[in-house]
């Protein structure tokens, strides 16, 4: 890590997540150790994200933006509960637009924006959604963005 920056915000951390792109935007998914990161994960990939990193995410803020990889140890796997360690084709880095926090549930039809703070750069968060087109959700998401994108990303 290479000290903080000018307004005393951390440059880089590792973050207990998993985290998916495309198009190099990418999603952090976080939440408790068995909340279903890894889960969700293989779910997004099966619809054609790629993996930036499982299980530990290096996060790397760069001027107003924030950029995820994985430690080099485990980029390229992804755990499978109940089957082991799958092989992924890795994305070495991508701009994070976006958190999911698997802590917590979503109640409402139509959410208010919520966002989390990491090193200082804001973030859109959405909470876990327990219906089946959520993954389905979330890749839209990375694909276009929300429909007034311009004051959340």
């Amino acid at each position: 890590m290479s000290g903080a920056a000018a307004d005393s915000h951390p440059e880089e951390t590792i973050l207990h997540a998993s985290c998916v792109s495309l198009a190099g935007r990418s999603l952090l998914l976080t939440g408790p150790s068995g909340s279903g990161k890894s889960g969700l994960a293989l779910q997004l990939l099966a619809l054609g994200a790629g993996l930036v990193a499982d299980d530990q995410v290096i996060v790397r803020r760069t001027d107003r933006a924030l950029l995820a990889t994985s430690p080099d140890a485990i980029r390229g796997l992804i755990e499978a509960r109940g089957v082991g360690l799958l092989r992924a084709e890795p994305v070495a880095s991508a701009r994070l637009v976006a958190a999911v926090d698997l802590g917590r549930a979503e109640t409402e039809r139509l959410p208010p924006l919520r966002e989390t703070l990491i090193l200082g750069v804001r973030l859109p968060v959405f909470r876990k959604v327990d219906a089946a087109h959520f993954p389905a959700a979330l890749l839209q998401f990375l694909k276009t963005g929300f429909l007034t994108d311009a004051k959340h990303d």
